[in-house]
């Protein structure tokens, strides 16, 4: 095809580049749109400009959850399934490209049911010697909170009240506050969540004495030229905050049996708190 012979290869090949060629490829302009509709916006968040091989696969899956990570399981399976295309004909063609990741699977169909997982599973999970400190503590907040992932993920330190066994966090669509001429703008209303005895434990464990930053942070910095806020950066350890699809990637890995994307969803707990609850 003529637009693969004019397309640079290697580090020269751009997101935006590479976007373009494989939607010139369909022909039928239904596709087109439905395609564009996933490739286009994810080319965006990525940055168009960056060389295609320097995209990691874990950013693939963190852009698909951070545009359609609520939306509607036909939404989210559609928008997987054109970047999955799009980036398998990238390699295809001979162009280094990164793939959707294991973590970022497709779900079930909508009238499927999530798994509700027992409190035993859970305290089992918790109790393995090869799960580290983060991970117990945010599984065991998920689930005595009974809050999203997002919600909690996006936690500071100074949010946190130890002694009452409680936080401020900003939940999901919630809306910005209104506000007064003059007056310091103020992000989002925040709801409380609470935990029991057993995160109690495990958070100051998990935060040695941190007492600024997010409360779950990554083991390495971030790398160079990334922009990132303050408030997602620790101020002690320069680490960053961990996000979702990586903290989707490490629960995948101590649950999946069946290889990897196949172990349990962060909404899991959540899903579980509420049906023992009810």
């Amino acid at each position: 095809m003529p637009v693969v012979a004019q397309l640079p290869t290697g580090q020269r090949l751009t997101v935006r580049a590479a976007a373009g060629a494989f939607l010139d490829t369909v022909a039928n302009p239904n596709t087109v749109r439905a395609y564009a509709a996933g490739v286009g916006k994810i080319a965006l968040r990525l940055g168009e400009h960056r060389p295609l091989a320097a995209v990691a696969d874990d950013e693939i899956g963190e852009a698909l959850e951070a545009l359609w990570g609520g939306a509607a399981v036909n939404t989210w399976n559609a928008r997987r399934a054109a970047v999955l295309f799009w980036l398998a004909w990238c390699r295809d063609h001979g162009h280094a490209a990164p793939a959707v990741p294991a973590w970022a699977r497709r779900l079930a169909a909508p009238d499927s049911q999530t798994p509700a997982r027992s409190q035993t599973a859970i305290d089992r999970l918790i109790a393995r010697r090869d799960v580290g400190i983060r991970q117990k503590t945010l599984c065991r907040l998920l689930y005595e909170t009974a809050a999203r992932a997002e919600e909690i993920l996006t936690l500071n330190i100074e949010d946190l009240d130890l002694t009452a066994r409680q936080a401020r966090a900003k939940a999901k669509g919630a809306h910005a506050k209104t506000r007064r001429r003059g007056q310091a703008r103020e992000d989002f209303v925040l709801e409380t969540v609470y935990w029991d005895a057993d995160t109690a434990r495990l958070l100051p464990r998990l935060l040695k004495g941190r007492t600024r930053g997010p409360v779950f942070i990554t083991h390495r910095r971030p790398g160079p030229g990334k922009v990132i806020s303050p408030r997602d950066v620790c101020p002690d350890t320069g680490m960053a905050r961990l996000s979702y699809g990586q903290a989707r990637a490490l629960l995948d890995e101590h649950t999946a049996l069946k290889g990897p994307g196949t172990g349990w969803d962060l909404h899991e707990f959540r899903h579980s708190a509420l049906r023992t609850s009810g």
